[in-house]
């Protein structure tokens, strides 16, 4: 990516004097993104540092929020930028192995990526600020959707929860070259983000051989994962899944989500058979007698859960 073209001369004592901050204030938002720690003596930032810092300052001066907030809200996009910044460089470097100039050195295809990244850095930039907007929207009327339930509890809301992961992973992943796998987990979760799109759902997180998905509709949640069956199972060139769904009140925290159905639905996975649906009692309760068949698996112990009759469902 493009350089600053601002000059590296200031220390870490430097920048908090000019931002307005104490040094370990300052040490503290620059731990939260993610960066490493830097000798007090060492000349290393410059005026773009103390205007990010001025601004996290200002946002905590105008009480507004408090500082250890904005440390918190810096951490998330600490986290969030360094993953995508990592998945960013990761595909424009697989871009420019797959053009037809083979014969370009290790050091050649890099000086490309940067090249190329540095071309459409402003344009991604703004789809960035874009789509983080859009997000805000949609978290925030979730958020009043939270306290419009039954609960009346913000942050909690009742969803159906999605694992899908692919059936032994580990003993493909031996099989495969280091190419091959990486190949496989980017389409896999690239066709099950589009798959939970659709049915308008959110992945919670990708785990390389699995995803972690919400919908607020359980007739949704089982059409997402169907929909993740078929474009992942079905495909010949591609391995068998398992998906489990499982029902209740979530809390959303720090962009993830917590509760018993998180934890049900990655159990239920054991339980699955290759490209099947397994859910547990809530989510079988809310779908249409008319529309789908379901069938009480033999009851088992589940982790956390004791005994549980999975539910094994489809469409009529």
């Amino acid at each position: 990516m493009a350089k600053s073209k601002q000059p590296v001369n200031l220390t870490s004592a430097e920048v908090a004097e000019k931002a307005g901050v104490s040094l370990e204030q300052a040490k503290r938002l620059w731990r939260a993104l993610g960066f490493p720690e830097i000798g007090d003596d060492e000349a290393f930032f410059d005026e773009a540092d103390v205007n990010a810092l001025t601004k996290a300052n200002e946002i905590a001066g105008n009480g507004l929020v408090s500082f250890d907030l904005v440390v918190n809200l810096t951490r998330g996009i600490g986290q969030s930028m360094a993953r995508l910044s990592d998945y960013e460089v990761s595909a424009l470097l697989h871009h420019v192995e797959t053009q037809d100039e083979d014969d370009r050195t290790p050091a050649e295809m890099l000086k490309a990526t940067v090249s190329v990244s540095e071309q459409f850095e402003s344009a991604f930039e703004e789809m960035m600020i874009f789509a983080w907007r859009r997000h805000m929207r949609a978290a925030l009327a979730r958020a009043e959707a939270s306290i419009a339930g039954p609960e009346e509890q913000l942050g909690t809301v009742w969803q159906t929860v999605g694992f899908a992961d692919i059936v032994s992973f580990t003993a493909l992943s031996n099989t495969l070259t280091e190419e091959k796998i990486g190949d496989l987990v980017e389409l896999f979760e690239s066709r099950c983000a589009d798959v939970v799109a659709t049915w308008g759902g959110r992945i919670i997180k990708s785990l390389g051989d699995s995803v972690l998905f919400v919908n607020d509709d359980p007739l949704q949640a089982y059409g997402t994962a169907e929909g993740i069956i078929n474009v992942i199972g079905r495909d010949p060139r591609m391995p068998d899944v398992r998906v489990g769904l499982a029902s209740g009140n979530v809390v959303s925290r720090l962009g993830d989500v917590f509760g018993p159905p998180v934890n049900m639905a990655a159990r239920l996975t054991a339980v699955a058979r290759r490209n099947r649906i397994i859910v547990d009692e809530a989510t079988a309760g809310s779908m249409p007698e008319d529309e789908f068949e379901t069938r009480r698996l033999a009851a088992r112990p589940v982790r956390g859960f004791g005994i549980v009759e999975p539910v094994a469902v489809r469409r009529v």
